[in-house]
């Protein structure tokens, strides 16, 4: 019984994974960056500047995560344009949507200079942690132009199946990226060391060259020429631009509220305490790291059920996307049982004070425990993402997070006074509500959609 189960599947676990693998590495640049700016400010810096390491990435996250987020909108029609053998029109989408996240990449600059960088005063954040948020925050607020173009080549490369070569700018990206924090953050080579401000520049710096080598390699490479015959920067119109955002401002969204309910979280640990807000970070940054894996998992999910959509293919959608529910139940199996093991020694990574060192591995329990239903639920996501139904996982993500788990987790950290492992708790019962509807909604949609091959 259990071997025709998996044999059912087995094909389409293979072609998932070597699809997914690049783009694990490569979605995993994007928490390298911040599980080295916390590693190293942790490390050479201390508490203080690693929570204001931790106050920085969750309200930069949130804008972030909207750039990524309309990005993504043009991976699934790329890929249903492939499938269909349409190629002149992933030319065309491509300048839609680099126009589009050029537009939004200036936006969020401007959110963040002249918004954020206010409202940091007014978050009852200790005025130390504070001090050093600002200037960190200042350099990450222009790299959002720089990530962004590279999001699009990017999202445009893996839409074509071609995921190899953004893991690679990717990991010798992050690599620059590590080396060029260490030599500013200590103060090496006659440098006068910088502290957090240090990882900031390093980051820029990091994203700048990211995105130049990315569009070159697009723009040059013989892979591509037969889809940028029709791309220009000034091809751009209301059709395919509007083709874009409805699915990347829904996908925006769906992001927003999950990382802005973790955001809220720190905002509401960071008047605890800044040992609790030092801790969080470090579980947070490990949590997220695995999440990166899942998501490259459910990239991969969106691109495969992109192909199956555009040719029509639907049991084999619906086949291939329970394959990467399987892979993504196994590994994140594997990371939960790692964070609850080595919950002890793993916050070492990044610092060596005992109070912070004992929250964190109180934490690291808690995200061994939601490690599932993290995982699932941006599978789900990703397959939803495939067929274009943006629209009730949008509200489904909401309702996890900001109806059900911000304020069961303000109840009982805050109200009852259980502290930071009380918030934690209300952000598992968000993941897991997500998780669950999620599921639902994708046997829904996947099952009308074979019954439609069958009639």
């Amino acid at each position: 019984m259990f071997q025709e189960f998996i044999s059912k599947y087995k094909p389409y676990y293979k072609e998932n994974l070597t699809l997914a693998l690049p783009i694990m590495v490569s979605q995993l640049g994007h928490m390298a960056v911040h599980f080295a700016d916390s590693a190293i400010v942790g490390q050479f810096a201390g508490k203080t500047q690693l929570a204001a390491v931790s106050l920085v990435n969750s309200l930069f996250t949130i804008v972030m995560i909207i750039g990524i987020g309309i990005s993504y909108g043009l991976t699934p029609l790329i890929a249903k344009e492939n499938g269909s053998k349409n190629h002149h029109e992933c030319g065309k989408l491509l300048s839609n949507s680099l126009i589009i996240n050029l537009v939004t990449g200036l936006t969020l600059y401007a959110v963040i200079h002249f918004g954020t960088l206010a409202m940091i005063d007014h978050l009852g954040q200790s005025e130390s942690v504070v001090f050093y948020a600002k200037p960190y925050l200042n350099y990450l607020s222009i790299s959002i132009i720089p990530l962004l173009i590279f999001q699009t080549f990017k999202q445009f490369t893996e839409g074509l199946g071609f995921t190899l070569q953004a893991m690679l700018i990717s990991v010798v990206g992050n690599v620059l990226n590590i080396l060029l924090g260490i030599i500013l953050v200590k103060g090496m080579f006659g440098i006068a060391p910088m502290g957090v401000k240090g990882v900031g520049i390093s980051t820029l710096v990091d994203r700048t060259l990211m995105a130049v080598v990315m569009m070159t390699y697009v723009l040059q490479s013989n892979n591509f020429k037969q889809y940028l015959k029709r791309f220009s920067l000034f091809a751009a119109d209301w059709v395919r631009s509007i083709q874009i955002l409805k699915i990347g401002a829904p996908v925006a969204m769906q992001y927003f509220f999950e990382i802005s309910a973790f955001s809220g979280a720190v905002v509401l640990i960071g008047t605890i305490g800044i040992a609790e807000q030092a801790a969080h970070q470090i579980a947070i940054t490990l949590a997220a790291t695995t999440y990166m894996v899942a998501s490259g998992i459910a990239a991969a999910a969106t691109i495969k059920t992109g192909n199956n959509y555009g040719s029509q293919s639907f049991v084999a959608l619906r086949r291939s996307a329970i394959a990467s529910y399987h892979v993504v139940l196994l590994f994140m199996s594997c990371t939960a049982i790692l964070f609850i093991s080595a919950s002890t020694l793993l916050p070492h990574i990044f610092i060596s004070d005992p109070a912070v060192v004992r929250i964190a591995a109180q934490l690291l329990i808690i995200a061994g425990l939601f490690q599932l239903f993290d995982g699932t639920q941006v599978v789900g996501l990703g397959v939803l993402r495939g067929i274009g139904d943006v629209n009730i996982p949008t509200f489904i993500t909401f309702l996890s997070y900001w109806i059900f788990g911000i304020p069961l987790g303000y109840f009982l950290g805050i109200y009852l006074k259980i502290g930071v492992t009380g918030i934690w708790y209300g952000l598992t019962f968000g993941l897991l509500a997500a998780s669950i509807l999620l599921f639902f909604r994708f046997q829904q949609r996947t099952k009308i959609l074979v019954a439609k091959t069958l009639n």
